[in-house]
Parts: structure tokens; C-alpha cells; sequence
């Protein structure tokens, strides 16, 4: 077998994810002074949540968790990959390109669903409007994904990591070229969101052949391989379906509120920056080599990776989730004050991102242990604890409401998601030592979290030494890059004296990735 370089791997994909976060961030940056909080802008990100919701329940969340895992297996043996992966795609194809034609029809029931606050007010005609635009992009980005998952599984991570770039290049230049030429700007967003679907599936589709699966458009067939498929998938499914209940509780919750949509949108926005970066990037990673040290029977080899991508993870959740909840009003009113979004939305994003960052850690765990389950193709275990986390969601957005009001789904979401992660922990400790974090991780994880601490206290002192630069014009970018920097240094300072990292890991992963 050969393995996948794990820690090259993570830095790979997390280079490529930080890249795409980055130009999301513009992305948020440029809807936020162009468009802003409010009824234009709640539509937009109703309607863009749809074709996001659908790609995660059927195509990166369900689909990739079993088709994953087994094409890793086919592909380590030599077990006729290619007519594996040509089935699968033919069967995804058809019951997305389903999916599509009957989304576009019913649009308003689909709005009226999971934004039913808009009811009555002219956002919800204009999330209908923008919505029937931009599904098309769900049927891109699901055959993308399939593709992702070949690549990933090969072991080739850059292409598929780099894709979603592709989004926000092409939506900032459409917003950018709106303004410039003095027309709406979000006609030009919703237009372009389709055409970079498709330029991301043509990305992958080529890196796909170039890696030797040369896949074409055909007739489905439910061979008995398509329906062990779908058997696995289907649990993933409702995993993920649960998930997007969660989300869809906490829109419709927020969509009461004038403006609420788009403030935790754009929180959101702030806290999936470490998630994707780290988040993602492990669990790209960390599944096929799970699944294949399991298929050789190298249980210790398991354990070692699973140990390893859990303190890579902690070692950078960790400080930005106490950076979050430290000094959330720079952060915010740095990257998103401007033009229409003033003050008020400011420190009402502010506060969304504090709450999301006491979960970031939870979010970015499940992606750690998740591949457990799906290496072994278990897909029941986590819709349980998926569902049993639903019930506590949504019992929490709606029934915080009078205490927290629009800022329950945020505090809803981040105590889910630790109850979540707890399931997770307890349902592997059945699986043996292959499961189970080793001595390293735990001694670690202890320094990660004191480092971070004291960056955190050493972050409100700087903030508050900083505060009258942060609000004086240009000054205030070098004040936040200041502030970065500050805390950038005491984390792997302080981390590096106590043994929560040793930088030489990360010079030895460089020369690997390299090699």
C-alpha cells in the first residue's frame, strides 16, 4: 500500500481551502458594502443556501461518504476502478439532474420552507427569483464532487482543493464589474454563480482523466455494486438531511428578524474560515487513508493518523476559536464595515461570531471523527447521533428564543455540535485501539489549549492598546494585521516552549510534500 502523505496532505488542501476562504471573505466583504444586511441581502442568502444545502446532503456529504471509501478500495487493489466510478457517476448524474428540474418548479415552496419569516415582505419574492437562478449550480457542484472524491482518494489533492477558488474569483469580478459599470450588482452575483459551476466541474473532470478515470455521460444502471452504494449512502443521506435541518431551523428562526439572515450569514462566513482550512482539509484526508489502512489491517498505522489529524486540528481550531470569542469587534468591523453595513450590523455580527467560536472546535472534531465510522462504511451510527443532535438544535433555536431572540440558532448550533461530538467519541470506543487518540494527542491537546489561553489574554490587551488605531480609517488594516501578528507569535511561541508544537513537524511535512 502506499500511504497517503497525511500531514502534506492537510497542508495541501488546507493551502488551496485558505485560498478560497480568503477570496470568500472578499466574496462577504464585497455583498457586504455593496449589497448589505438587509431584505436584498437576507434573499440572497436564502436563495444561495439552497443549492448549497441539496450539494451537501446528496453529493459531499452523503454521496463521497460511501462512494469514497469504496473507490479507495477498488482502486488499492486494482478492482476495476474506472467502471466503479462510470457507475456512479451515471446514477448521480440522473437523480441530481432530478432534483433540479423539480427545485426549479417548486421554488416557492422551498422558500416558504426554510425562510418562511419572509412570508408576506418582498424578500420572498426576490428569494424565489434569485433562487430559481442559482440552483442550477447544485448539478455542478455534486458531479464536482464526485470527481473531488476520485482525486482525493488517488491521492492527488490540489485540483479538487483548488475548485471552489473558481467560485469567488468569478462572483467578485461579476460584483466588482457590476459596480464599475453602475448596475445592480446582484443580478450580476446570481448570474455568475452558475457559469463557475461550471468551470469548477470542468477543473475536475480534466484532473480526473489526467489521473487515468476517464468518466462520460450514460444511462444509469443499479448493478449490485450502485445498490451497496446507495445502501451505505442512504444513512450518510439522512445524516446530512439532519444536519441541513439544523441550518434550516436556524434560517427560518433568524428570517423573523429584519436584517438577522444576513448577520449570521456573514458570521458564518468568519467561523468557516478555520473550519474549512483545517476542518475539511483533515477530513479530505484523513478518510481514504483511514479506509485503507483498514482494508491492510494496520490498526496501529489508523491510530497514528487519526491521532495526528486530531492535534493538527486542535493545534490551529483552537486559537482562532479563542481569538473569536477574545476580540470578535476588530475582527468585524475590519473586514465587513463599509459601505452598507454599518455599526449596528457590526456588533451584531460580532456577537454571532463569539457564540460560533466556543463551537468552532466541535465543528472541526466531527470532521476528525466522522472518517471512523465512514472508513468502515457505518453510516447508521452517525445519522443517531445526527438526529439525536437535530432534536437538541432545534429545541434550542426556538426555545431560547425569548432569551437570546435572533441569536438563538447561533447558540443552538454550537451546543449541538458538541453533543454531537461527544456521541461520536463515545459510539467509537467500540472499535478498539485503532480508534482511540494515543498518548501524544492527549499531552499535546492540553498544551494547545494553555497556549491559546494566554494568546487570547494577550490579544484583548493589544486590542484594547490598539483600539484607537482600529478605528481611524486605513490605520485600522495595519491594527488588525498587528494584531495577527501579535497573536500569531505568542501562540506558537508559547506553544513551542510548553511542547503544544514543535515547528519542526511542519518542516519535515513541507520537505515531504515536496519530495
Amino acid at each position: 500500500m502506499k500511504p497517503i502523505k497525511l500531514l502534506s496532505g492537510f497542508m495541501t488542501v488546507g493551502f488551496w481551502t485558505l485560498a478560497s476562504r480568503i477570496l470568500g471573505f472578499v466574496r462577504e466583504i464585497l455583498i457586504a458594502a455593496y449589497i448589505g444586511p438587509g431584505p436584498v441581502g437576507d434573499a440572497f442568502y436564502a436563495a444561495f443556501r439552497l443549492p448549497n444545502m441539496f450539494r451537501r446532503f446528496f453529493a459531499e456529504g452523503a454521496f463521497n461518504a460511501a462512494f469514497v471509501p469504496m473507490f479507495a478500495k477498488r482502486w488499492e487493489a486494482e478492482d476495476n476502478p474506472q467502471g466503479f466510478a462510470q457507475e456512479a457517476f451515471n446514477l448521480l448524474a440522473v437523480a441530481v439532474l432530478g432534483l433540479t428540474g423539480l427545485g426549479m418548479v417548486f421554488m416557492p415552496a422551498l422558500v416558504w420552507a426554510t425562510a418562511g419569516g419572509f412570508v408576506g415582505d418582498a424578500r420572498f419574492d426576490l428569494a424565489v427569483g434569485f433562487g430559481r437562478v442559482v440552483f442550477p449550480y447544485i448539478l455542478c457542484m455534486s458531479l464536482a464532487a464526485l470527481f473531488s472524491g476520485i482525486l482525493n482518494a488517488t491521492g492527488r489533492f490540489a485540483a479538487a482543493a483548488a475548485a471552489p477558488v473558481l467560485l469567488n474569483i468569478f462572483t467578485c469580478a461579476a460584483m466588482i464589474a457590476g459596480a464599475v459599470l453602475g448596475q445592480d450588482v446582484v443580478d450580476w452575483l446570481i448570474w455568475v454563480i452558475p457559469l463557475a459551476g461550471v468551470a469548477q466541474l470542468a477543473l475536475v473532470w480534466i484532473a480526473a482523466g489526467r489521473a487515468g478515470i476517464t468518466l462520460r455521460p450514460g444511462l444509469p444502471r443499479l448493478t449490485p455494486d450502485m445498490k451497496q452504494l446507495v445502501k451505505v449512502a442512504l444513512p450518510a443521506a439522512l445524516a446530512m438531511g439532519v444536519t441541513q435541518v439544523n441550518l434550516v431551523v436556524g434560517q427560518i428562526v433568524a428570517s423573523g428578524y429584519d436584517s438577522a439572515v444576513s448577520w449570521l450569514s456573514l458570521a458564518d462566513r468568519l467561523y468557516q474560515l478555520p473550519l474549512g482550512v483545517v476542518g475539511i482539509a483533515v477530513g479530505i484526508v484523513l478518510l481514504p487513508d483511514l479506509a485503507r489502512r483498514l482494508r491492510a489491517g494496520d490498526d496501529l498505522g489508523a491510530q497514528d493518523a487519526l491521532s495526528r489529524a486530531g492535534e493538527f486540528s486542535l493545534l490551529l481550531t483552537v486559537p482562532s476559536a479563542v481569538a473569536f470569542i477574545a476580540i470578535p469587534l476588530p475582527l468585524v468591523s475590519v473586514l465587513y464595515e463599509r459601505g452598507a453595513t454599518g455599526p449596528d450590523d457590526v456588533a451584531a455580527i460580532a456577537l454571532a461570531v463569539a457564540v460560533y467560536g466556543v463551537g468552532l472546535p466541535a465543528f472541526v472534531l466531527q470532521k476528525v471523527l466522522q472518517p471512523l465510522y465512514f472508513a468502515r462504511e457505518d453510516t447508521r451510527s452517525p445519522f443517531r447521533y445526527a438526529l439525536m443532535a437535530m432534536v437538541v438544535n432545534a429545541a434550542l433555536a426556538l426555545g431560547l428564543q425569548p432569551l437570546f431572540g435572533w441569536l438563538s440558532p447561533a447558540v443552538a448550533a454550537t451546543v449541538a455540535g458538541w453533543i454531537m461530538v461527544l456521541q461520536l467519541w463515545l459510539g467509537a470506543r467500540s472499535m478498539g485501539d485503532a480508534a482511540q487518540f494515543d498518548t501524544r494527542f492527549k499531552r499535546r491537546s492540553l498544551r494547545i489549549f494553555l497556549a491559546s489561553v494566554a494568546m487570547g489574554l494577550v490579544l484583548i490587551l493589544a486590542a484594547n492598546a490598539l483600539a484607537p488605531a482600529l478605528a481611524m480609517g486605513y490605520w485600522r488594516y495595519l491594527a488588525l494585521l498587528a494584531l495577527i501578528v501579535i497573536g500569531a507569535v505568542t501562540y506558537f511561541g508559547i506553544g513551542q516552549i510548553i511542547g503544544a508544537l514543535r515547528l519542526s513537524d511542519f518542516k519535515s511535512a513541507l520537505r515531504r510534500g515536496r519530495a
